[in-house]
């Protein structure tokens, strides 16, 4: 079943590590996306930046992504530019080649076009200096990867209009990202000023011989930095400050303010010898991996971190859960969408990179996950939904049989087609066959009672769904019994 989408054009102007990102989460939500980079190696970086993406962006969601957008490379930026909704401007932290670059965009873009800048620097009344339309140039700060996180630090000027604002968060919000309207423009904007600061004073535990790279790395990453994923700072210290709260922690450890812990207000010299230290030991702390590496332990560890956050519907995850809601509509046909004569479409979404195991193929257990969801949603189509649960019926499993038939892997786009077997009384029998495109990848078959949530004893469902799963039984009698089946539970007589 095609989806549906309203075509969009976003053009990305530099095409480094954080252009490459942007027009990897343009282009993987259903964007139009068109590159303009002088480098000669643009394409190839782009086209490395992607395959991490492809690998990892889609699994974030239980639903499928919009059907992924066209890229085109072009050596002109007017012609990049062309009809493009969003521009997207990442050339390096220069501001007179950033106002240069402005003044050839405004000559040839729409002029409703939105400008932003990822500048992690400059202020949005800097970069609007001279331009022909100030109120076009936003800041829209990302950070690393692009594909993945979904802050965006949106910092406009009074010359934006409040219109404008609303309609560059809306577009950021359609494609997964969490745009964090900054009100008042600063250096550095907000979220880099933290950084800065933990920068600088771990330059200084280096260069004291303190702390190690790695020291330093070990300390944010086994203790605050898992805190600071899922709550943030205030938050965190909220809940640092017992029952009494967040007044208590700042009586209990304001005092600590006035020590000489830090040392942020001085910044070592940049030295040759101070920058042999920290390169040598981060040899020692990394180089056993390449780039690439890194990226995708890193692309491994942020789906698993912002999945579990997603599942308590915290933090970064209800970030996801939104755009999930945004994506759902459409990409599983209903009763009267499906065409009942044929297996319905169930499930439909790419493996998460946290549904692999050792062996880099689907952990076994996946496999009955995804099944388990294609039978939620048949319950759902036949009228067994949330509404229906809540009054007092549900189905409860029996049996279950999977069959493994291929490999399924990491960014894999799979879908779930169930045929009903048996829909009479208190029985559901559904069989489901799970594919890569035309590739079965496995079968699974289950056996369902009706329940009555009151006696936990089967019982007859509502006649609706009885109707239901009668309309699906004469739609589906034509056809053939599903190789397979029956290995565990035994055709119905």
């Amino acid at each position: 079943m095609k989806r549906r989408i309203d075509l969009k054009t976003a053009a990305i102007i530099g095409g480094g590590v954080i252009g490459g990102g942007w027009a990897a989460r343009f282009l993987l939500n259903g964007w139009d996306v068109r590159v303009f980079d002088p480098d000669p190696e643009a394409e190839r970086k782009i086209g490395e930046v992607l395959d991490n993406a492809r690998r990892s962006l889609p699994g974030l969601s239980d639903v499928p992504l919009p059907p992924e957008g066209s890229l085109s490379f072009h050596e002109d930026m007017a012609e990049a530019v062309q009809g493009a909704e969003w521009i997207q401007e990442s050339v390096p932290e220069r501001l007179d080649l950033k106002l240069k670059v402005y003044k050839g965009l405004q000559e040839a873009c729409d002029p409703g076009a939105i400008i932003g800048s990822s500048t992690s620097g400059f202020k949005p009344s800097e970069l609007q200096e001279g331009a022909l339309r100030p109120e076009q140039i936003v800041v829209t700060h990302p950070f690393n990867p692009v594909y993945l996180l979904p802050l965006i630090e949106l910092v406009p000027t009074d010359k934006n209009p409040s219109e404008m604002v609303e309609r560059a968060q809306g577009f950021l919000k359609s494609v997964g990202f969490f745009p964090l309207h900054i009100k008042k423009e600063i250096d550095a904007h907000i979220a880099d000023r933290f950084l800065e600061a933990v920068w600088r004073e771990a330059l200084w535990l280096v260069k004291d011989g303190i702390a190690t790279t790695e020291e330093v790395d070990e300390a944010i990453r086994m203790g605050f930095g898992i805190r600071w994923a899922q709550m943030g700072l205030f938050e965190t210290y909220r809940v640092a400050g017992g029952e009494a709260g967040m007044r208590h922690f700042m009586a209990q450890f304001g005092p600590a303010l006035k020590w000489p812990w830090t040392k942020l207000m001085d910044v070592p010299e940049f030295t040759d010898e101070l920058v042999d230290m920290i390169a040598d030991q981060s040899d020692a702390q990394s180089g056993m991996h390449s780039i690439r590496e890194l990226e995708r332990i890193r692309d491994n560890n942020l789906v698993g971190m912002m999945r579990a956050l997603k599942a308590q519907n915290y933090g970064a995850g209800a970030v996801l859960n939104q755009h999930d809601a945004l994506l759902k509509p459409g990409a599983l046909p209903t009763m009267e969408e499906a065409d009942l004569s044929q297996p319905i479409l169930t499930l439909s979404r790419a493996v998460p990179l946290d549904w692999t195991d050792y062996n880099g193929h689907m952990n076994e257990a996946r496999y009955l996950e995804a099944f388990a969801a294609a039978t939620d949603r048949f319950m759902e189509i036949i009228g067994c939904d949330a509404d229906y649960i809540a009054s007092g019926g549900s189905y409860f499993t029996a049996e279950n049989h999977i069959r493994y038939v291929d490999e399924v892997h990491a960014g894999a786009k799979i879908q779930v087609r169930t045929q009903m077997l048996l829909g009479q009384g208190k029985k559901l029998h559904v069989f489901h066959s799970m594919y890569e495109g035309d590739k079965l990848l496995a079968t699974g078959e289950s056996f369902l009672l009706h329940v009555s949530l009151e006696t936990r004893r089967p019982s007859s469902p509502s006649a609706q769904i009885e109707a239901a799963m009668a309309r699906i039984a004469e739609a589906q009698a034509g056809l053939p019994y599903p190789e397979g089946a029956g290995a565990a539970i035994r055709k119905p007589a």
